[in-house]
């Protein structure tokens, strides 16, 4: 018999998988994510049978899951074998059922895209890639510490859209000496070569990176504040123009196009989080819970090896916690919050006035259906708006 799945305000959210591959060919020097470089290489069958044990240990917690997306990410899990591919998704429909059209994202680097490659994931079930860009210019992605130039970025995305239905590519903006009218240019060709989807990420300067170093040092300047805002106003302007509207702060897309594993966060769903320093939200039935896995992949793997699992946090999210993130993560999508989920989820409701003065203010907007959202003005200042709306 299927246990019964725990009742909770966010259910019809859907339930995904995301997949960590930490590996990457080198280490970019903005990176703060959980990445690592390993010149000796990396035994993807053993890697392979930790995510399956660790993911059959998640599946024992939240079983009677449809899984509705699925996103491999990292690091570089376009440097997986197709075959590695193929086995973690083949144990993800073991554990649960995976509902028709499902969405699986796979991202990828340019310099690491062969034609044969990606006919081998999609072969393996993936239906979408997203490609880590981030700029179109050489001289960019040489400061940016990329392995490709920007003819192999525009020879990628042409062997994706090629192999996928669905792509997308990142860029990063406000970049050292970089004027509004040059990312203007930018990303107009961007966008005349992007299909249905754009990640446009503003940099940050992020402790423990060489960046970080080197901006502490004077020797790397980036836009200032003014001159950040009008980037941003920029990408708002273009994308929206060229009918790639943002549905969430970073993310542009044709509409029916956005990423679904990516709205999944933001509108506070379920989700597994798998391998070496991931992430997952999931329903017990003793209530919501978060789970972060052991950061270094060594370390995580010799877990696994020994108890069946990498998880190193568990917490048990009290209602207050859950509100707040999904305040935080709502509050990022143009379709914005259903002030009652939140009052579900938190006990309480937001308090009317704020909202009301926050309307006023013009940095908040009522929809038709009772939901807010932030406006275009009140989309830069998210922190403060949401600070507000938690009181």
């Amino acid at each position: 018999m299927t246990a019964a799945i725990p009742d909770h305000p966010t259910r019809d959210a859907g339930f995904g998988v995301y997949l960590h591959w930490p590996f990457c060919a080198a280490k970019c020097p903005y990176c703060d994510f959980n990445s690592h470089v390993r010149h000796a290489g990396v035994d993807e069958a053993r890697f392979l049978a930790a995510f399956r044990a660790e993911m059959a240990h998640v599946a024992a917690r939240v079983p009677g899951r449809e899984v509705t997306s699925i996103f491999l990410g990292g690091g570089t899990p376009s440097l997986m074998k197709p075959e590695t591919v193929a086995g973690l998704l083949d144990a993800i429909a073991g554990h649960w059922r995976v509902a028709p059209g499902a969405e699986v994202t796979l991202e990828a680097n340019p310099s690491s895209v062969e034609a044969g490659r990606f006919l081998g994931y999609r072969t393996a079930g993936v239906n979408r890639v997203s490609l880590g860009v981030q700029a179109l210019d050489d001289a960019s992605l040489k400061t940016l510490g990329r392995l490709h130039n920007a003819q192999e970025a525009f020879a990628a995305i042409k062997v994706a859209q090629g192999t996928f239905a669905r792509t997308s590519f990142d860029l990063i903006y406000a970049r050292p000496n970089q004027s509004p009218a040059a990312w203007r240019a930018e990303l107009t060709e961007a966008i005349a070569r992007a299909a249905e989807h754009l990640s446009l990420y503003q940099l940050t300067i992020e402790p423990g990176t060489p960046f970080y170093g080197l901006a502490a040092a004077g020797k790397l300047v980036t836009p200032d504040e003014d001159v950040s805002r009008a980037l941003y106003d920029v990408t708002q302007e273009v994308c929206e123009a060229a009918g790639l509207p943002a549905y969430e702060i970073s993310n542009h897309a044709r509409p029916g196009a956005e990423a679904r594993h990516n709205l999944l966060y933001w509108r506070y769903g379920e989700y597994a989080g798998i391998g070496p320093g991931a992430h997952g939200r999931l329903v017990t039935p003793e209530g919501r819970i978060s789970t972060v896995t052991e950061r270094g992949p060594e370390a995580w793997l010799a877990r696994v090896e020994a108890d069946g699992h990498g998880i190193a946090e568990t917490e048990h999210l009290a209602a207050p916690a859950q509100a707040d993130e999904f305040l935080v993560m709502g509050l990022r999508l143009s379709e914005g919050i259903d002030p009652a989920r939140y009052a579900a989820l938190g006990g309480r409701p937001i308090d009317p006035t704020r909202i009301d003065a926050l309307v006023g203010d013009g940095l908040l907007s009522r929809k038709p259906d009772g939901r807010i959202a932030a406006t275009a003005a009140g989309a830069p200042v998210l922190n403060a708006l949401v600070a507000e709306l938690a009181k």
